[in-house]
């Protein structure tokens, strides 16, 4: 009989120990990913149950032409981001048995970029970009496929800030940004 009590009392404390885990983003991941822009190489570090800090280091892409050049060109530039998220439906995920494996889930942020004036990769010589910031929230979701592979999927709306004076403007211009993406990329 005691060995009875024992083993239901094994049953039960697991069950309600199950019942009482908090859903929460991983402590840290790594990854690449790539979307029809770019390519980046990311961390996300944990900062709370429900926040994570996303690091990005990559290289945007971009499209110029127009009466001044002939074809449609390419231009391959620097950028580095600055990420928090605040994951929103890990708990309902984890409740509904849904993956919240390598932070699947619902997702709010504030998007701080930044493209140095560094090198440029492009299909025609003598093209730079201007150094810039911006500052743009936004929704997303992320989801994984098996261990390892992962899609993002994220729209906000913010501002950019383009430092014009240091290339002899008289003034640095200031514009509305749009953020889409569409990535798929592979955690370590």
């Amino acid at each position: 009989m005691k060995h009875l009590y024992l083993i239901l009392s094994v049953i039960l404390f697991s069950v309600t120990t199950e019942a009482q885990k908090n859903a929460s983003v991983e402590k840290s991941i790594n990854g690449i990913q790539t979307g029809f822009f770019g390519v980046w190489i990311h961390n996300e570090t944990r900062l709370s149950n429900s926040i994570a800090l996303r690091s990005e280091i990559g290289l945007d892409t971009g499209l110029f032409g127009g009466d001044y050049y002939k074809n449609v060109n390419f231009i391959l530039f620097p950028t580095l981001n600055l990420e928090p998220r605040f994951y929103y439906n890990l708990n309902k995920r984890f409740n509904n048995d849904q993956s919240i494996l390598k932070n699947s889930g619902n997702f709010l942020s504030l998007k701080l970029n930044y493209t140095p004036d560094a090198f440029v990769i492009s299909s025609i010589e003598s093209v730079s970009i201007a150094e810039n910031f911006s500052l743009i929230p936004k929704w997303g979701i992320k989801r994984t496929v098996g261990n390892h592979f992962t899609y993002e999927l994220g729209i906000g709306i913010g501002f950019r800030k383009y430092f014009l004076k240091q290339y002899g403007f008289t003034s640095n211009k200031t514009e509305t940004a749009l953020d889409l993406h569409l990535r798929v990329g592979y955690t370590f």
